[in-house]
C-alpha cells in the first residue's frame, strides 16, 4: 500500500480525546484519516485498515470490537497495555504496536532524580528552607550503590545505563536469571526478589503490569530488603502491595520510597502515604517531558511508513504476555 503508487492509500480511524493528535497533517499525507473521538469510533473503525488510538486508555475499542472487523493493525500512544488488552483482541490476528522507548530517558532520569533527591535530602532541606532554619546535615553519596532494578525492557535498560554513568553498580531483574548482560552486572529471576533484595541499596520498579508482576512487591520482599534501603517505583502502581509497603515505611523496616506511580491512582486524599517524610509522591508524570507528545506523534508517523510500504513494524507486542518482548 504505497500512496503515490496507484495502491489503495489504508485508511486510519485516530481516536482522540480532546487535543488532536500531533504530526496529524503528516499522517494525513500517507493515508484517509477518519478523527474520532469515543463515541464515533464504531462508525470510524467500519473498513478500516488502521486504529490509531492516541485516547490510550480508552476502553472504547473494547466496546466496539464488533465493529473492528478489517482492522489489520492497532497504535496505542502507551507503553504499559496490560489494561488495553482484552480476549477478543487478545486471540485475533491484529497486530497490536505501543510507545515503547519513546519516554525510556525521561523515566530513567526522573528515576536517577529520585536517587539523588533521598541521597542528599532535597527534602529536608526544602523543609528546613521554608522554617529558615540553617541546619547543617551529613547526607549520603551514590557512587558505589548498588541498585536493583525490576525490568530489563528499554526503560529498565536506561536506568542501568544512567546509573552506571554515575557510578552505582547495578543488576536487573526480568523473566529469566542471566549471568551477565550489556547494560546489567548479573541479572536475576523476578521470582528471586525476597532471596535476592537484600543486597541492593535501592529497589527500582520499571516493569510492565502482567500477571506475573502484579504484586510484585509483596510483604516478603519489603521485609527482605535492607533498612536502610529505598525503593523507587517508575512502573506501575500496582507491582507493590500498597498496604504492605506503608506498613514498611511506617515501622522503618526500608527507609524510603519514591513514588510516581501508585494503587489506587490517584492516591486518596489522607492517605497515610501523604504524610510520610521519608516518602516522595509525583503524579505519574515520569516519563512527560516538554516534547514527549510531539515524539509520541513522530513514532506512529514512522510506523505508519513501514505499514504503507509493507514493511515490519517496530514495537510489536506479543499480545499474550501484554508487552514488547527484548530482542
Amino acid at each position: 500500500m504505497t500512496p503515490g503508487t496507484g495502491a489503495r492509500r489504508p485508511v486510519v480511524a485516530a481516536l482522540y480525546r480532546e487535543a488532536l493528535p500531533p504530526r496529524i497533517a503528516e499522517v494525513q499525507e500517507l493515508a484517509e484519516v477518519r478523527l474520532t473521538k469515543a463515541d464515533g469510533l464504531a462508525e470510524a473503525m467500519d473498513g478500516a485498515d488502521v486504529l490509531y488510538q492516541w485516547h490510550s486508555f480508552s476502553p472504547a475499542l473494547k466496546e466496539n470490537w464488533a465493529a473492528a472487523s478489517t482492522l489489520e493493525w492497532i497504535h496505542v500512544s502507551a507503553a504499559g497495555v496490560s489494561q488495553l488488552l482484552f480476549d477478543d483482541l487478545i486471540h485475533s490476528n491484529v497486530i497490536y504496536t505501543n510507545s515503547r522507548g519513546v519516554l525510556s530517558r525521561a523515566i530513567a532520569e526522573f528515576a536517577l532524580g529520585f536517587v539523588l533527591d533521598m541521597a542528599k535530602d532535597s527534602h529536608g532541606s526544602f523543609r528546613l528552607q521554608q522554617e529558615q532554619r540553617w541546619q547543617h546535615r551529613i547526607t549520603r553519596k551514590i557512587h558505589g550503590q548498588s541498585a536493583l532494578v525490576v525490568g530489563t525492557g528499554s526503560i529498565g535498560r536506561e536506568i542501568a545505563r544512567l546509573f552506571h554513568a554515575v557510578g552505582m553498580n547495578v543488576s536487573g531483574a526480568g523473566r529469566t536469571t542471566r549471568p551477565g548482560d550489556a547494560d546489567f552486572d548479573v541479572i536475576h529471576s523476578s521470582r528471586d526478589l525476597a532471596n535476592v533484595a537484600g543486597d541492593y541499596d535501592y529497589l527500582v520498579l520499571a516493569a510492565p503490569l502482567t500477571a506475573d508482576t502484579t504484586g510484585l512487591i509483596n510483604a516478603g520482599v519489603l521485609a527482605a530488603m535492607k533498612p536502610s534501603a529505598r525503593l523507587i517505583n517508575v512502573g506501575r502502581g500496582q507491582l507493590v502491595d500498597t498496604n504492605a509497603l506503608t506498613h514498611a515505611l511506617a515501622t522503618g523496616s526500608i527507609a524510603g520510597a519514591a513514588l510516581d506511580v501508585v494503587d489506587p491512582e490517584p492516591l486518596p486524599a489522607g492517605h497515610p502515604l501523604w504524610a510520610m517524610d521519608n516518602t516522595i509522591i509525583t503524579p505519574h508524570m515520569s516519563g512527560d517531558t516538554e516534547d514527549y507528545l510531539d515524539d509520541l506523534g513522530q513514532l506512529f508517523v514512522d510506523n505508519l511508513k513501514r505499514f504503507c510500504n509493507g514493511e515490519p513494524l517496530e514495537n510489536i507486542v506479543d499480545k499474550q504476555l501484554g508487552f514488547v518482548p527484548a530482542p
